[in-house]
């Protein structure tokens, strides 16, 4: 084979390993272990596009690399394969999900092998295996008869809870959660409960536990959903609306963890920024919890939690969260309407828009007051939706002249902003939120500094009962339910209305088969289905499922011992193993699977089934590589859906508009041609003017049309050419979560124009490249080593696949080293000469330094320089080629090992052989060229060997003729010599 042929080289080897089991890592060495994990991938139809595979090749250039350096690799690969796409595809073709999610995995597998990664397969978990999420049920019935016991600090097991219960009753248990939410009752009183009482009474105390809590409901897909899954209060899939619901869910309480999680971040080696993303997703905060007691309404007092109690003088109104469990109660007659018409607004708003949104001042009034518990003033009760229900207390004591955002909520009702300290300037602007100064207007505490007023006010609130010194966190408790099929199902039954935990021996609970993988008639879960599903035949199971990242916080482990049948990972395997050595995944799961991944390990830390204090070490954050995204523009707020089919549970299809027809329309100049076939277009479509929020007749009738508000959605970028959709081609369901089926309205001239924006290449954005058909052009090593030169792991990255024509020519050139002109291999086992080696050594310090700090595009670099310089030199010898084949093999496996097998070495060895040893003294110099000079001014240079002494090189400069011919006849002062720099001749 003369010619360097990448398609026959990669499916030899490729072949060789997976036959060989190469890379199969053993639970049992001698050896140093190091275990490289990629955040595992959700099988979805598209497969991976050239943006997946930029951690996957880093890992695994780091993996082989390890193996060269003589430790023994764990480098394992799975799939994170229950999810919401293969259900939706499920709804609209019938098709089982897991009948697809097998069929992607196919694909998957397929995708990683070409591409040449050293992973152990013999190890592949798939979290929709039942052999495994047996596991993940296990792991949450250990959740649910579990309590955190303040006093020790730690997960305990519900047993130690009913023994104090039976010592003492409830008094005195400190444990973690609200102590609202729980009874209190005496030794004896427990001992008189039922076992439905007691079970009641420790429900609150559980790590996984029922509550009424505050959901993304959509009705129309019948789910709860994700807050990633709700844009502009609409769906994602399909546009449906979705509402805040209060719904009864199973929740985690993560909250119990929250300073065990902030504390373990100081131990880890994570970039700062992901870090830094979970201590504010955690928010310590140290404060004090104040009851507002609420006027005409005995009991019915308002706690608020604040970091600024030094400011409660100046609350001049309370902001409660629409959702608020007063609220009802609160309400005057008056008020009732607009009340009631602003809670309806905001059901129809996710938490992150109302978060998010800044710009818009939106509340109303209830009616009724609160007083002031520092000196009874009466304080005005608001709702706004900026306030959330299930953050804090649901309540916030609002102080216009410290806090911007209730500053603008008072200059936009007309409330009182009073000056609390005489530091505060320019509140006729903006508020001032400074800590300086002396207070004024504020009763006890005048004339005190901000360290003196906290801790007396917190001293009056405490002996008056009206509230307390706080430490709190703006981290909640995970929401662990879903209401859909393509899950795990929650090993929970019910007996008499009580939820009990399913036997450790009847797992796992395994998905039952039914006919249709929509919710039911009636509007219970998917698994409402499941003719006759009940537990030993008698008690009805929990319908909902578990959320996508309950099988994703402990693969890991699983990774460490995967055929255990008796144990999530055994006990040896756990101990060799430990910890994650390098995680290698994307920033966005900063707040999502890292964190809940760090609770659950800590919680099996505190049952003593791990050793180690975190689960992953080190984490990197590989960069995005980005693509050219277009758009198609939805149109909202005007379409009123019909009754859903019993087949299709689908409502009539959206609308979209061509972004340049939108466009103009929507500019201070549209023209009257344009409003008027923009109508014409919209009169045809069957139902359009069936509107939800404005008058039908005001609608029809208007010549403005400035009622199109819309929602961007991205489309397939191939079926996009030159930003102008193929409509027939995106009309029809493609088996996406986010199909866009729905009636276009294209230019006058008939095309449907798309809007752009360059952003990451992502299925999500469907953006995506396809790295089939680069490898089948260039090769896999062509494409690996491409990924890895396109600049730094860790930054964003534009693809042009222009750029990799340049690595699949270096690779021939490499090649070419070893068979001149693509003829037979020409290496000699004659002696190396000097330049050859120095240029070897170099190549040899240089990878093995930049791979320790993760920077491969340097690698990249040093390797084509080197290739250069050998095949400038004519190298053709064994003691400088074979140890460059080594070097690249991390980068460049199948090209390696086919030259490392025409070397003479065993077939598939290259992974075994040890890393090439450095020598320094390779890299010194024989001779220096030393520029010299006559006072200052260069005139000469002249050639000493290396080991010259100043004193022999001055001698050397004084017996030359140096001094004849550019000394001017002048004395010489002195001779300064700076070895290895230059020479000064002072005259």
């Amino acid at each position: 084979m003369p010619a360097y042929r990448p398609e026959e080289i990669e499916k030899k080897w490729q072949a060789h390993w997976k036959t060989h089991q190469t890379f199969k890592a053993d639970n049992h060495s001698s050896k140093p272990k190091y275990y490289v994990l990629d955040m595992f991938p959700y099988p979805s139809g598209a497969g991976l596009h050239v943006g997946h595979p930029l951690g996957y090749i880093a890992s695994d250039i780091v993996a082989r690399y390890q193996r060269l350096q003589g430790r023994n690799v764990l480098h394992p690969m799975g799939f994170d394969s229950f999810g919401l796409p293969a259900e939706q595809y499920a709804i609209q073709t019938g098709q089982h999900p897991a009948v697809t999610t097998d069929k992607n995995i196919e694909t998957y597998i397929r995708q990683l092998q070409q591409l040449g990664f050293s992973y152990d397969w013999s190890r592949e978990v798939r979290t929709s295996d039942p052999d495994y999420y047996k596991w993940t049920q296990w792991i949450f019935l250990q959740l649910f008869n579990s309590w955190y016991n303040l006093d020790t600090d730690k997960a305990e097991h519900i047993r130690t809870l009913q023994a104090k219960f039976a010592e003492h009753g409830s008094a005195g248990i400190r444990a973690a959660g609200e102590a609202e939410d729980r009874h209190e009752f005496s030794a004896g009183q427990w001992q008189l409960m039922g076992e439905k009482q007691k079970l009641a009474a420790i429900l609150p105390y559980r790590l996984a536990y029922q509550q009424d809590t505050y959901v993304n409901w959509c009705p129309a897909l019948g789910t709860v959903l994700s807050n990633d899954e709700v844009k502009d209060g609409l769906s994602e899939r399909g546009g449906y609306p979705v509402e805040r619901r209060l719904m009864p869910q199973w929740n985690l309480r993560i909250t119990a963890y929250a300073d065990r999680l902030l504390q373990g971040l100081n131990t880890l080696d994570w970039p700062d920024a992901v870090k830094e993303m979970q201590r504010n997703w955690i928010g310590k905060s140290i404060g004090a919890e104040v009851t507002f007691p609420v006027q005409g309404h005995e009991g019915a007092d308002i706690k608020v939690y604040t970091t600024r109690v030094d400011t409660i003088y100046g609350a001049t109104f309370l902001v409660l969260a629409p959702e608020h469990e007063l609220v009802d109660t609160l309400t005057t007659p008056g008020q009732r309407a607009a009340v009631d018409e602003y809670i309806a607004a905001t059901k129809r708003r996710s938490e992150r828009d109302r978060m998010s949104d800044v710009k818009h001042v939106s509340g109303v009034f209830t009616g009724a007051y609160a007083a002031n518990p520092v000196d009874g003033a009466p304080v005005p009760i608001w709702l706004a939706d900026y306030v959330l229900a299930g953050y804090g207390t649901g309540a916030v004591m609002a102080v216009p002249s410290g806090d911007q955002r209730d500053y603008l909520f008072a200059q936009h009702f007309d409330l009182p902003i009073p000056a609390i300290s005489d530091a505060q300037k320019d509140l006729e602007h903006q508020a001032d939120p400074t800590k300086e100064g002396r207070y004024i207007n504020s009763g006890i505490i005048n004339g005190l500094t901000y360290k003196e007023a906290t801790t007396k006010l917190i001293a009056f609130l405490e002996e008056k009962g009206l509230g307390k010194g706080k430490t709190n966190f703006r981290l909640r408790d995970a929401i662990f339910g879903r209401q859909r099929y393509w899950g795990e199902p929650i090993p929970v039954y019910y007996k008499d209305g009580t939820a009990y935990g399913v036997a450790e021996a009847d797992l796992p609970l395994v998905l039952p088969e039914i006919d249709e993988y929509r919710p039911t008639e009636t509007g219970e879960p998917p698994l409402g289905r499941a003719a006759g599903w009940k537990y030993r035949g008698q008690h009805e199971f929990e319908l909902s499922t578990m959320p996508g990242w309950a099988g994703s916080s402990w693969y890991y482990l699983r990774y460490m011992d995967p055929d255990n049948a008796d144990r999530f990972v055994g006990a040896e395997a756990e101990k060799y193993w430990g910890q994650v050595d390098l995680y290698m995944g994307g920033a966005e799961h900063a707040t999502g699977h890292l964190l809940y991944s760090r609770f659950w390990y800590l919680f099996l830390k505190d049952l003593g089934l791990v050793t180690g204090t975190e689960p992953f070490q080190k984490l990197i954050n590989q960069g995005m590589i980005l693509g050219r995204s277009n758009f198609v523009y939805r149109v909202n707020g005007i379409w009123e859906p019909h009754t859903p089919s019993e087949k299709t549970n689908e409502s009539e299809p959206p609308v979209y508009v061509s972004v340049a027809l939108l466009n103009r329309i929507n500019s201070k100049t549209a023209s009257t041609e344009d409003k008027a076939f923009l109508k014409a277009k919209l009169d045809e479509i069957a139902g359009f003017w069936n509107v939800r929020n404005e008058p039908v007749t005001e609608l029809a009738s208007s010549d403005k049309l400035d009622f199109l508000h819309v929602t961007a959605l991205h489309v397939d970028v191939s079926k996009v050419d030159n930003d102008v959709l193929n409509v027939g081609a995106v009309n029809k369901w493609d088996g996406s979560s986010t199909p866009l089926i729905g009636n276009y309205v294209s230019e006058p001239d008939g095309r449907f124009l798309c809007g752009w924006e360059i952003e990451k290449m992502s299925k999500s954005k469907h953006n995506v490249m396809n790295p089939d058909d680069l490898i089948k052009q260039y090769g896999a090593d062509a494409l690996r080593l491409y990924e890895m030169f396109l600049g730094p792991l860790e930054q964003f990255k534009p693809w042009n696949t222009n750029g990799i024509t340049g690595v699949g020519s270096f690779l021939k050139k490499f090649w070419r080293l070893f068979h001149p002109e693509d003829g037979t291999l020409a290496v000699t086992d004659e002696p190396a000469a000097p330049a050859e080696l120095k240029a070897l050594h170099k190549v040899i310090q240089k990878v093995a330094h930049d791979i320790d700090k993760f920077s491969f595009n340097t690698c990249v670099s040093t390797f084509m320089i080197a290739v250069n310089e050998l095949t400038a030199l004519g190298t053709r010898k064994r003691a400088v080629l074979e140890p460059l084949v080594v070097l690249l093999s991390p980068f460049a496996p199948h090209l390696a090992e086919e030259l490392w097998e025409e070397l003479g070495h065993a077939p598939g060895s290259i992974s075994q052989a040890p890393y090439p040893e450095f020598r320094e003294e390779l890299l010194v110099e024989a001779n220096v060229t030393y520029p010299v000079a006559i006072n200052g001014k260069v005139r000469d240079q002249r050639q000493f060997a290396a080991t010259a002494t100043a004193a022999e090189i001055e001698t050397a400069i004084r017996e030359s003729d140096f001094l004849t011919r550019f000394g001017e006849g002048k004395a010489v002062k002195k001779v300064v010599v700076v070895p290895g720099r230059m020479v000064n001749v002072v005259v």
